[in-house]
């Protein structure tokens, strides 16, 4: 019965690994299609913002927030992924995820930090502002 359990645990370790390693090359898949000048415009605005997101070391809801920090990561990047990939021609995709199967080094978007950290800075001070005057 314990050896069950643990097998049932492996193999579900296993899945949740192909799982993270496909996001991560669709991600990778997408950077290298909001560069590709083949892309139509909006799919590459798409594709851009979520790469940068998904790449950046800031989050949106940073992770130490309990449950909403890690389900922004959780919802939001797979949503973002599916949105970007139904813009793209199915023939570009396919080669932009060969392309992504290719690159072993993880883009580093930081655009994408500077993007979040501005937003996150204009919260602050929003709110600053906000309790200033209250």
């Amino acid at each position: 019965m314990a050896g069950d359990s643990a097998a049932s645990l492996r193999d579900k370790a296993a899945r949740l690994k192909a799982w993270a390693a496909q996001l991560k090359r669709e991600v990778t898949a997408l950077w290298i299609a909001a560069r590709d000048r083949r892309t139509p415009w909006a799919a590459k605005a798409v594709a851009g913002a979520v790469a940068a997101y998904a790449l950046s070391p800031i989050d949106l809801i940073p992770d130490f927030i309990p449950v909403l920090g890690l389900l922004d990561d959780a919802i939001l990047v797979p949503l973002g992924i599916a949105l970007a990939v139904r813009m793209i021609p199915a023939e570009l995709m396919a080669e932009f995820r060969e392309e992504a199967a290719r690159r072993a080094k993880r883009p580093r978007s930081w655009a994408g930090a500077v993007m979040v950290g501005a937003l996150w800075l204009a919260a602050a001070i929003v709110t600053a502002t906000w309790l200033w005057a209250a």
